[in-house]
């Protein structure tokens, strides 16, 4: 399959097109069975939080740093929260343990990492935290007990 635009057969476009949208359901499959969203705010709280105490911004001429002695400790919480991001897309059992050490963190970063990344890092981890708390598996159609015996004698 050539890479140039107008230059691909239509039976190409067709099997491109499924293939993309096979791997659309399979994303959209997957997403539905874990707390997605709690896990992206939550990985997304970290990123702020690591970002600002490392940058160094030059506004209008005059040097701004945020460097201060909360360095390391934005770098522990930052890399953790993460850390739980990733922990509740691929561990959805262990969604309330995340949620509630997400919400934790998102609270310490206030005073530790620079009032929590200049309150992106703390809005979005509480955002995160409270998903993950609130987030319920799907319900699988099992059979109760009173079908699985054949109904009410």
């Amino acid at each position: 399959m050539r890479l140039t635009p107008g230059w691909a057969t239509p039976a190409e476009r067709a099997r491109v097109r499924r293939a993309v949208a096979h791997a659309r359901r399979r994303f959209r499959t997957w997403r539905g069975e874990r707390p997605f969203w709690a896990g992206l705010f939550t990985s997304a709280a970290g990123l702020p939080i690591l970002y600002w105490p490392y940058v160094d911004l030059d506004m209008g001429g005059i040097p701004l740093a945020l460097s201060t002695t909360s360095g390391a400790g934005s770098l522990v919480i930052g890399v953790l929260l993460i850390t739980l991001g990733l922990t509740l897309w691929y561990h959805a059992h262990l969604r309330v343990f995340a949620g509630i050490a997400t919400l934790l963190l998102a609270l310490v970063s206030f005073p530790v990492a620079n009032l929590g990344g200049l309150f992106l890092g703390v809005s979005t981890g509480l955002i995160g935290g409270s998903l993950a708390c609130a987030w319920v598996p799907p319900a699988t159609e099992e059979p109760s007990a009173a079908e699985a015996d054949g109904g009410p004698s």
